[in-house]
């Protein structure tokens, strides 16, 4: 059964759409990611154009990101105050995001920026993850003891100190404002919630207690991505509602089954499986730039 797209303006069929929700809810659920680093080249590979996946993933992390928050708050495990200031950088990244995104756009690319984007960004974090996760899954069967996540550096010397009391951080308030200001232009270019580099981030560069991580950049991803959906909307029409709400509950049940089973797999194990994926995406968008195309002409209509 097709359904109509507004925005994309093409028709696809409802139950592909509802499919390809699924996997990525079941994919977030599994490795306790946001899902929308895989949703958007997903997208572009079955037709959607890419300005179109972008804004309207962004759409999709709003959504998935308040449930997981206010679970999180039950717990007690997000640093309001840590995530303020991330979120300050956020909004001014995303909003300079957003307008670099229409200059790409008014200039005839931004579909090969958003790809470039997608293959440096997803390769990097791929393989930066599984090697990490090869490590981490050695260390385990050799019983070595896990090394120090996060040490002192230059940054630490940076001026306006502030203190975090619940992630018990004395530092400058610069550096969680520098990482949220380049998490909202990957946001606002890629369509992403950033949370795939925002939470190693936290960890390495913040030494933030990993169980205050997850909450925390979930709490700055909600405000980021809907101002990279509202910008998108008012400034570059291209968020598409239907294909939104097509992604969403799709997503809404395969996150439930993927939970369950990610409780059921050691860490390192997922982190690994989670960076393998992620380089075969990485590779398959490379493929689609290097390949020749079916058509090797395109016909366009000038203003």
């Amino acid at each position: 059964m097709q359904i109509y797209l507004p925005i994309a303006e093409l028709s696809l069929d409802v139950f592909l759409l509802l499919g390809l929700g699924g996997v990525i809810g079941f994919l977030s659920g599994l490795f306790g990611v946001g899902g929308g680093f895989l949703m958007t080249p997903l997208l572009i590979f079955i037709g959607v154009p890419p300005p179109v996946a972008v804004a309207t993933q962004a759409n999709n992390v709003v959504a998935s990101s308040i449930s997981g928050v206010l679970a999180h708050f039950r717990r007690g495990n997000v640093d309001v105050k840590m995530g303020t200031v991330l979120l300050v950088g956020g909004l001014a990244g995303s909003t300079s995001g957003v307008s670099v995104f229409k200059l790409l756009s008014d200039i005839g690319q931004i579909d090969l920026v958003i790809n470039l984007s997608y293959v440096f960004v997803l390769g990097t974090v791929g393989v930066l993850m599984t090697w990490e996760g090869i490590r981490a899954f050695r260390r385990t069967s050799r019983k070595m003891p896990a090394r120090k996540l996060h040490q002192h550096n230059w940054a630490h010397g940076l001026p306006f100190k502030m203190r975090f009391h619940r992630s018990r951080l004395y530092m400058s308030a610069l550096l969680p404002l520098g990482i949220g200001f380049g998490v909202g232009v990957l946001s606002a270019i890629m369509g992403v919630g950033g949370g795939f580099v925002l939470v190693p981030a936290m960890i390495y560069l913040l030494g933030m207690p990993t169980s205050i991580v997850i909450g925390t950049s979930l709490f700055q991803i909600i405000f980021v991505a809907a101002n990279v959906t509202f910008l998108q909307a008012m400034q570059n029409q291209t968020v598409d509602i239907v294909l939104a709400l097509m992604l969403l509950l799709g997503g809404v049940v395969g996150a439930q089954y993927g939970s369950r089973l990610g409780s059921r797999l050691p860490g390192e194990a997922l982190r690994i499986l989670l960076g393998v994926l992620v380089i075969g995406v990485a590779l398959r968008l490379l493929y689609e730039l290097v390949s020749v195309p079916v058509d090797i002409y395109s016909i366009g209509i000038g203003a």
